[in-house]
């Protein structure tokens, strides 16, 4: 609602292989697939000419570094860019540290294909709730949401494939950080200090060394991996603050 409220249009998607959208396998799922989605989308909705207010958290901040990359380099196909906004995610690989299930899941081969066929709703609300902060903790109805989410269109399957986006992260290093090294685009961070997954201070330090010209907004201490559930509030006034600054 506070996004309704300042902006003209406001679009929300499930990349695929999340939330309500397809979950196809075998599929090599990939961050590049996934900004030619995004711009798709964007396309199929009329407004490519128009400049776009990006704002990205997790997964969705790599997706966003290959639509930076894509925009600044005049690739066909990219959309307008008008500002970057990202949120608790692995932007540097050095300085992410994935869950253990994660490691196990993305190079476990056979036993990933286990795994998934077993995960129920016990171990995943016991996994994601190490990622909240202890005063922050999803509602019981909360979990269930997310594991609906999940288990649709037998989504819990493919989380191994999808987990590959950690190596990817790797891979591409140079291109993704790169293009937040090299951008004219007005750019801003919105983290939660407590993340066990871009932990502090490491995380920060590096950030504000290698992107300077960021803006940045660090939440309270007790707020961890996901911001904007942890703290809405919080999170929305840093993000409008950024925007009207420019």
């Amino acid at each position: 609602e506070g996004l309704t409220q300042r902006f003209h249009r406001v679009i929300a998607l499930d990349f695929v292989g999340f939330g309500f959208s397809d979950k196809p396998r075998p599929h090599r799922y990939s961050i590049f697939e996934q900004a030619s989605i995004v711009e798709g989308l964007v396309r199929h909705l009329g407004l490519r000419h128009q400049r776009i207010n990006l704002l990205s958290h997790d997964y969705g901040d790599t997706v966003a570094q290959e639509l930076l990359h894509r925009y600044e380099h005049n690739k066909t196909g990219s959309i307008l860019i008008n500002s970057l906004c990202l949120s608790n995610g692995g932007i540097f690989p050095e300085t992410h540290y994935p869950r253990f299930i994660q490691k196990i899941l993305k190079d476990g081969g056979l036993l990933s294909l286990v795994i998934t066929r077993l995960m129920n709703f016990f171990f995943f609300s016991r996994g994601l709730g190490a990622v909240f902060g202890p005063y922050t903790q999803p509602s019981q109805a909360e979990y269930w949401d997310m594991w609906t989410a999940v288990r649709t269109n037998d989504g819990n399957l493919v989380v191994d494939s999808i987990l590959q986006y950690i190596n990817q992260r790797k891979k591409h290093r140079d291109r993704w950080v790169g293009a937040l090294m090299s951008t004219s685009v007005p750019l801003h961070l919105i983290y939660g200090p407590l993340d066990p997954v871009n932990p502090h201070p490491e995380f920060l330090q590096l950030y504000r060394k290698v992107l300077p010209m960021s803006t940045v907004s660090v939440l309270d201490d007790h707020i961890s991996h996901y911001p904007q559930l942890e703290d809405p509030t919080g999170f929305l006034n840093a993000y409008l603050n950024f925007i009207n600054s420019f």
